[in-house]
């Protein structure tokens, strides 16, 4: 079982940056298409942006296309979100996710715990 953990979460100002780790254990990204998802308050869970294990192919949200990045460092066994321009409508509870079904399909396997992101206008 993958076990992930994310970071990087906090408090920033409408216009400014925060990147987002996801480090995982107990199995090697190398092998699992990873995703990033939030949730804003009352609102449902939904993606934000996902990378297929093999290549660089990847979907991001309109919401977030241009301004965030989802990467992986299969060395250091950890997926990243680079949120740039970050938006008040970007707060949410961040959640890092792994599959090794179809990378579109959202039903993730394993997920982390979330890390809060807030963003101040």
């Amino acid at each position: 079982q993958v076990q992930l953990v994310e970071s990087g979460g906090g408090l920033v100002q409408a216009g400014g940056s925060l990147r987002l780790s996801c480090a995982a254990s107990g199995g090697s990204i190398s092998i699992y298409n990873m995703g990033w998802f939030r949730q804003a308050p009352g609102k449902e869970r939904d993606v934000v942006a996902v990378r297929r294990w093999s290549g660089d192919t990847t979907y991001y949200a309109d919401a977030v296309k241009g301004r965030f990045t989802i990467s992986r460092d299969n060395a250091k066994n950890t997926v990243y979100l680079q949120m740039n321009s970050l938006k008040p409508e970007d707060t949410a509870v961040y959640y890092c996710a792994a599959t090794r079904g179809y990378y579109r399909n959202y039903e993730y396997d394993y997920w982390g715990q979330g890390t809060q992101v807030t963003v101040s206008s």
